[in-house]
């Protein structure tokens, strides 16, 4: 993602979304129900009490990279909802399974209403998908979740 872009997607998702979207900050205490999206240029991590790290580590060729972000998240298991939306290449299909294998909810988009199918067809075929929605009923399914405070931090 380009410098600039991270920002106004955030803004933009923000009014669309039935909870807060934002970019995330270093060290920034991440708070159930918002909507945390890498700056361009920086990998995101959530490290432990659920603080958010920015890293320009190499560990991928591209930053922000959604399999830094989700490898990061496992350790949370059952906790942790993670999602693979519209794009090329395979970035974020194995972290979504490392999600998977660790007892999170993994959702894709799905092909029809996805731009480019590339990373969640990748995520499907490894196998790391739950369930595959439509970009529509993506945020419906989280508010949902929320909503019966199915990812409550810490467990209850």
């Amino acid at each position: 993602m380009p410098a600039g872009f991270t920002t106004a997607f955030a803004d933009r998702m923000n009014g669309r979304m039935p909870f807060p979207v934002v970019e995330a900050t270093h060290n920034r205490q991440l708070v159930a129900g918002t909507v945390y999206i890498a700056p361009a240029g920086s990998h995101l991590q959530i490290r432990p009490g659920l603080v958010a790290a920015l890293t320009r580590s190499p560990e991928m060729q591209h930053r922000p990279s959604v399999d830094v972000l989700f490898r990061s998240a496992a350790e949370l298991g059952r906790r942790v909802v993670g999602i693979l939306l519209t794009g090329m290449g395979e970035d974020g299909a194995r972290g979504l399974l490392e999600l998977s294998e660790r007892g999170a909810l993994t959702i894709a988009q799905d092909e029809d209403s996805s731009v480019v199918y590339g990373m969640p067809r990748a995520a499907v075929e490894l196998g790391a998908v739950s369930e595959q929605l439509p970009l529509n009923d993506i945020a419906k399914r989280l508010r949902y979740l929320l909503d019966r405070n199915v990812l409550a931090y810490p467990p209850p």
